[in-house]
Order: C-alpha cells, then sequence, then structure tokens
C-alpha cells in the first residue's frame, strides 16, 4: 500500500464557496464536496460558477465515490455536473441527499443517479480508504465532518462546522470521537477557515430564537420573516415563536416551499397540528394571527420577498400593518440588493428589522476560539487550512501555531495544486487543470460562458454595440442596399449625432468600395476591414468603444 496521500483542492481555496477536494491514496480517488458559487458583478448573463473537472474527467476510472459534508450550495451545486463526468455513488446523510436528489431532478439525472444515505458515526469503504461521518454543527441538519483512514493514517476533512452547545436539534457536535481520533494520532487536518479572523466564539442558533421570540411576542402586526432556506433550524424557530403568540403560518418562495416539504417528509421538523396555512388564506385572517416566511433573504429580483416589497406580489400587500424580519446576513456581493429592498420596504410603511438592529442571525462558521479547539482536540502532525480566502487560511495557521503546532508542518493550498502527504512531511506537487467554469443556465443545454464571450458581453455592457448593415450580391461584387448605421447603448453626442452617422456611413461605404474594387469577397475579409475602418474613426473622432458587428446580407 502506498505510504503517501494527494491531496488536490479543486475549489473553496483562495475563494469562498464552490468546494471540491480531491484524496487521492492506493490507486483509489474520493471527491468531498462538490460546490458552486455565484457570479461577480462583471459575470454578464452568467447563472453560476463551478469548478473546472477536467482533473476528474481525465482519472475518473478510477473515482471510487463523492462524500458530501452538508447540502448548502456551495457544497452539493455542482453535484449535476460532476455526475454527467463520472458515474460514482455518492454518500451524505438524509436531508442532504434529498436536497442532491432535487437538484438532479431539475437536471434530468435523478432516474440514473447512485444516491447512499448515511447516519453519523457510519464507516464506509470507498477503495482503500475508510470514511467515517462525525457530527457537526452547522446552519443545516444532517451536517457532518469526515475523518478519511488510510495506511498512513486518519485525515480530518472538517466541512463548514460550529461549536453550539445548545443546538436546536439537541445535538452537539461529537468532541468525544474527535478526542479520541486525537489520542490514536490524526495525520492531518483540513479544517474551515471562514471565520478565522473574528475573535472568541460564535453564537448558539437558539439565541435566534430567543429574539425571534421577543419579535414576534411584542406586536400585533402581521410577521413576514425571511431567511435562507436550507436554515431548518431557523425555519424551526420561526414556525415555534408563530405557534407561541397564536399566529398561522404561510409559506411561499419555490425554494422554501421544496425544502420545508422535504424535511417534513424526512421528519427533521417538527409542525404543530394545524399550524400551516395556505397563502391564499393569509389575506382572510386578522394581521396579529399570521406569519409568512418567505424566501428573498438576499434581495434577489424574483424572490418572493422582493417581490413583495416592490408591491408585485398577487397575495402580500405589505404596508403599515406589517413587521418584516430579515433573518440573514448579505452574501458578499449582495449588499446593494439587500439594502435596496430593505429602502423599498421602509419606504412603504413597513416595520423592519434586520440585522444591524437585533441578533436575529448567527453564523454557521467556527470562530477563532472554536478553530483553536479542534486544533488542541485532534492534534493534526500536519496543518492545511481550507475554505476561504488567503487571508482567512493565513490567519487560520496562525491559529495553530498557537495551539504548537510548527509553522513546517503547515500548508497553504492553492487551486489545482496537489498536496502530497507522508509521514515525513508535506510538498506541493506540479499544478493539475483547475479553474472555473462559467455557466449560462442549469439544465442540458447550459453553456460554458468562455473568455471569449465574457469579454464580448463586458464591452456590451461598458461601451455598447454599433452594427453597419450592408446587403450585397451573390459573389460580394455590388452593393445592393445599405450601408446603414445601427447603435444600441452607444451614446452619440446630441450637437453632431447626425453627422458623425452620416461620416460613419461614408465612411462604410467607402470601405465597401476598396474591397470590391481588391476584390476582397470573402465575407471574413470585408467583416474585418468594416471593424477596422469605423473602430479608427470613433477612436479619433469620439473616443468611443462600442463593439463593431457588421451584418451582411445576400441578395
Amino acid at each position: 500500500m502506498s505510504q503517501k496521500l494527494k491531496i488536490t483542492p479543486l475549489g473553496g481555496v483562495n475563494e469562498v464557496g464552490k468546494n471540491l477536494t480531491v484524496y487521492d491514496h492506493g490507486g483509489d480517488i474520493l471527491l468531498v464536496d462538490c460546490g458552486l458559487s455565484f457570479p461577480d458583478e462583471d459575470m454578464f448573463g452568467v447563472d453560476v460558477v463551478v469548478p473546472d473537472l477536467t482533473y476528474i474527467e481525465q482519472n475518473k476510472a478510477r473515482v471510487r465515490a463523492l462524500c458530501v459534508t452538508h447540502g448548502h450550495e456551495d457544497h452539493i451545486g455542482a453535484v449535476s455536473f460532476l455526475l454527467r463526468v463520472v458515474n460514482c455513488p455518492v454518500y451524505c446523510t438524509k436531508l442532504t441527499a434529498g436536497l442532491i436528489k432535487i437538484k438532479l431532478e431539475e437536471a434530468g439525472l435523478a432516474h440514473n443517479a447512485d444516491i447512499r444515505c448515511v447516519e453519523a458515526g457510519q464507516v464506509i469503504r470507498v477503495g482503500s480508504l475508510g470514511v467515517e461521518f462525525i457530527h457537526v454543527n452547522h446552519s443545516i441538519a444532517g451536517s457532518v465532518m469526515l475523518a478519511i483512514h488510510t495506511a498512513i493514517g486518519p485525515i480530518i476533512h472538517t466541512g463548514d462546522f460550529k461549536l453550539d452547545t445548545t443546538p436546536v436539534d439537541g445535538d452537539m457536535i461529537d468532541l468525544a470521537r474527535l478526542g479520541e481520533l486525537g489520542r490514536e494520532g490524526v495525520l492531518a487536518l483540513l479544517s474551515d477557515s471562514t471565520n478565522a479572523e473574528i475573535p472568541g466564539i460564535s453564537m448558539s442558533e437558539r439565541t435566534v430564537g430567543e429574539a425571534l421570540m421577543n419579535l414576534f411576542r411584542s406586536t400585533d402586526k402581521r410577521i413576514v420573516v425571511t431567511t435562507f432556506a436550507s436554515n431548518i433550524h431557523r425555519v424551526q424557530q420561526i414556525i415555534n415563536a408563530a405557534a407561541e403568540t397564536g399566529r398561522k403560518v404561510a409559506i411561499t418562495g419555490r425554494s422554501m416551499e421544496n425544502i420545508l416539504a422535504l424535511s417534513i417528509n424526512l421528519e427533521c421538523i417538527d409542525i404543530p397540528p394545524g399550524a400551516i396555512i395556505e397563502m391564499s388564506q393569509v389575506k382572510s385572517l386578522p394581521k396579529k394571527n399570521v406569519c409568512v416566511i418567505t424566501t428573498g433573504s438576499q434581495g434577489e429580483p424574483m424572490s418572493a420577498l422582493n417581490r413583495m416589497a416592490f408591491g408585485a406580489h398577487r397575495q402580500v400587500d405589505l404596508g403599515v400593518g406589517d413587521r418584516v424580519i430579515i433573518s440573514a446576513s448579505p452574501v458578499p456581493g449582495n449588499e446593494k440588493t439587500v439594502s435596496r429592498m430593505i429602502d423599498e420596504l421602509f419606504r412603504r410603511g413597513c416595520d423592519v428589522v434586520y440585522k444591524r438592529l437585533a441578533d436575529i442571525h448567527v453564523s454557521g462558521h467556527a470562530c477563532q476560539e472554536e478553530l483553536k479547539l479542534i486544533l488542541a482536540l485532534t492534534k493534526p502532525k500536519y496543518f492545511i487550512p481550507i475554505h476561504g480566502e488567503f487571508r482567512m487560511m493565513k490567519a487560520h495557521t496562525e491559529l495553530a501555531a498557537l495551539t504548537g503546532l510548527a509553522y513546517e508542518n503547515m500548508l497553504i493550498p492553492e487551486l489545482g495544486r496537489p498536496i502530497e502527504v507522508s509521514r515525513r512531511g508535506l510538498k506541493m506537487l506540479a499544478a493539475v487543470p483547475s479553474g472555473r467554469v462559467l455557466v449560462d443556465g442549469m439544465g442540458d443545454d447550459a453553456g460554458d460562458v468562455g473568455g471569449a464571450v465574457l469579454h464580448d458581453r463586458r464591452h456590451l455592457a461598458t461601451d455598447g454595440v454599433l452594427m453597419v448593415v450592408v446587403t450585397m450580391d451573390t459573389d460580394c461584387s455590388a452593393v445592393i442596399a445599405g450601408p446603414e448605421i445601427v447603435t444600441r447603448g452607444f451614446a452619440l453626442p446630441k450637437d453632431n449625432h447626425d453627422a458623425i452617422l452620416k461620416d460613419l456611413r461614408q465612411i462604410a461605404a467607402d470601405t465597401l468600395a476598396d474591397c470590391i474594387g481588391k476584390r476582397h469577397t470573402d465575407w471574413s475579409t470585408i467583416k474585418q476591414s468594416l471593424r477596422s475602418a469605423l473602430g479608427s474613426y470613433l477612436t479619433r473622432r469620439h473616443k468611443g468603444k462600442p463593439l463593431i458587428l457588421p451584418v451582411i446580407m445576400e441578395a
């Protein structure tokens, strides 16, 4: 058996999101998580960002399984893309399995998928590896960390976690098992770095329940609450607060409806009899007896809460008689859309409560003292921080040093750079194919938005487009109609708008005549000549650089 293990991060390092880690040992490959991230503001038209799966495709004959730590999008969002590349079983807890199945059904892949449910405490064999699932606390039920047992020692991959001493579901993170592994000897720890810069410990989810209960008790207004649909513990506490204060609960938003139905089916949530009503019944009840749980915590344009804020929701018209509770923090990049939605809610006269005003959201990620506790319990020989931008992972190594780990036994990973782990040390190897794939669409017809496409979209968004339209005969030896100039998103000066358009038409006509005279009759040459001539004029005369699109029609 090989005395070396190769760990290759294909996502989730030097970034937040699209987590994917490859463990390669004894000829067998284990994949851990396969998530997505959301596009930056300059990724026009991109729906999601997923990991580059080229390396996995190149080695798919050796892939034995995918193990998933929990059901958040940044850990399961790209599973449908992975299963198009490699056919392997997927191991996860029951709620995670249910969420993955929903995504695979949407992608038309559910009938071929091999999803295998496991429970915390269970150990499975994946080729030469043993994988143990260990219960942890996080902001979604069914979260686990993995102890990957190899011939050279156990590796602990934490996934996302926190230390919650009063969890809503009653089960604390399994610190006892982590301590046992530490005493047996952990070879390497790969740990979540998201909150490595934040001192102290994260607040318990139960504190949010107390704050919500106070907000419910202190008003006779109708209450509308938004949170992440996947945070079943938060939804449970909202329903509990509604039941305690005599309110019926209505659910709106597709993801909220789907996940709640799944959670009820899997018995992951406890709904009091008669607590849930249809949205159509909301208007018929006194406002003091109604609570609406909705999607839209991130200000998504088509979400239910956003439509309520802008007066476009069919069943809920918000106003002075409503208290809106936003029980979530904006994901980086969503701050503007959330602020705009909050402004509209205030403008409509709503009483709006959000994180700045009350303790109605807590992080699902461990802060510094919790991270140090995991390091102290597991006593790893080697430490590799994961799940975070570089500064987060760097801060995590400083925490590890405080617990006694030597810097030479730590390594900050790089995307696509395999790390060779042996009893002799850590070594970074040559890079493998990696990066991000920009996806337009989510189904079978989803397209990869390559660099050229994204460049054109940015060009269109910033500078607009200028089209020159001309009709020529079949052998391009004569102009039959045109050229005409059409602009979209490209502003010409008002004082000489007509003069510039006249110049552009004349330049296009002269260029066409020159091409015909030189017998340059292939379309690509004619189009390039038009782009060059018109571009030079605009740069010189107007300083504008629109995307120039020649359109040649044949008659």
